[in-house]
C-alpha cells in the first residue's frame, strides 16, 4: 500500500518551503498526479536521482515504480531553490538536479541513500538547502510582494498591482515570468484553485450567501463566478472535475492521503468560517 505523510519544513526554512512529505509505494507501480501548485518541487528518490519539477500549468501524471521510498519538498511561489536558469525556462518540464547544480549533487544522493530512515533522508535534503540559500542572494522582493497580493482571499487587479509596486505591467509580468515561471494572471488563477483546495480539505464551511453552499459555496468564497467557472478551473489545471479530484467528499481527495500540512500555511492568510 502507497503511503504518503507530509509534515512542515525545518522553522530555517518556512519563508521559502511550503511542506516536505515523504512517500513510500507498495508492490504496485502508483499512478500519481501532480498538480499545479505555483511553485517548484524537488522529487528525491532515496538511492536515485533528484528531479527538480518546475512550474507546472496543467496536470502531470507520473507513474512511481513499486517499492520506492521518495522525500520531496514542495516550496513557495516565488521562492525556488538557488538556479542558474529562471524559471520561465523550466516551466512543465522534470530536470535532473545535476544538470542545474553540477557534482555537489553527487555528495548529496550519498548522503541521503546512506540515510538510516526517509525522515532522516528529509533532514539530510533540508540541510542542503539550507546552505544553497545561505551561498545565494535573496528572492525578488517585489515578486513576493506580488505573491501575497495575488493570493485569493483578496482579489486584485493586475494593472492595479503593477501600479502599486511602482512598475508597468510589462516590468511585472517579466519579473514575475523568471521568477515564478508564469505571468501574474496565471499565478492568480492557480492561487485561486489552490485556494478552493485549502478550503475543502480543511472542512471550511461555506460562508452561507445564498442559493451557495458545499463546493459552490466555497468556489465563490475563493472568488470563482460559480460553481461552473470552478468545474472548467479544475478541469484545466487537473484533467478531472472538483467531484473527481475530491473523490466525491468535499473534504477528502480521492488519493485518500492527508494533505493538511500543506494546506494549513496556505490559509494562514484567512480566516475560515467554520469547520465541518
Amino acid at each position: 500500500m502507497t503511503s504518503y505523510v507530509e509534515g512542515s519544513p525545518v522553522s530555517q526554512l518556512a519563508g521559502v518551503v511550503r511542506t516536505v512529505w515523504v512517500q513510500r509505494t507498495g508492490a504496485e507501480p502508483y499512478v500519481q498526479r501532480h498538480l499545479p501548485t505555483g511553485g517548484v518541487e524537488l522529487h528525491f528518490p532515496v538511492g536515485g536521482r533528484p528531479q527538480l519539477v518546475g512550474p507546472l500549468t496543467g496536470p502531470h501524471v507520473e507513474v512511481i515504480p513499486p517499492h520506492t521510498t521518495l522525500v520531496g519538498v514542495r516550496f513557495r511561489p516565488g521562492a525556488a531553490p538557488p538556479l542558474p536558469v529562471v524559471l520561465d525556462d523550466l516551466v512543465d518540464q522534470r530536470v535532473g538536479l545535476a544538470e542545474l547544480w553540477g557534482a555537489r549533487v553527487e555528495r548529496l544522493v550519498e548522503a541521503v541513500a546512506v540515510a538510516e530512515t526517509p525522515e532522516r533522508a528529509l533532514e539530510v535534503l533540508q540541510a542542503h538547502l539550507l546552505q544553497e540559500y545561505r551561498a545565494a542572494g535573496g528572492a525578488d522582493p517585489l515578486v513576493g510582494a506580488a505573491v501575497r497580493a495575488l493570493m485569493p482571499w483578496q482579489p486584485v487587479d493586475i494593472s492595479e498591482l503593477a501600479g502599486h509596486l511602482a512598475l508597468s505591467p510589462s516590468q511585472l509580468r517579466r519579473r514575475c515570468l523568471h521568477a515564478l515561471g508564469t505571468g501574474p494572471k496565471v499565478l492568480q488563477r492557480t492561487l485561486r484553485f489552490q485556494g478552493f483546495l485549502a478550503l475543502a480539505q480543511a472542512g471550511a464551511t461555506a460562508s452561507g450567501r445564498v442559493g451557495a453552499d458545499g463546493v459552490a459555496g466555497l468556489a465563490v468564497d475563493v472568488g470563482y463566478a460559480d460553481q461552473a467557472h470552478l468545474s472548467r478551473e479544475c478541469l484545466r489545471l487537473t484533467g478531472v472535475t472538483p467531484r473527481g479530484l475530491l473523490g466525491g467528499d468535499v473534504d477528502r481527495c480521492a488519493c485518500g492521503h492527508d494533505h493538511s500540512a500543506s494546506y494549513r500555511p496556505f490559509l494562514a492568510g484567512r480566516a475560515v468560517p467554520g469547520r465541518r
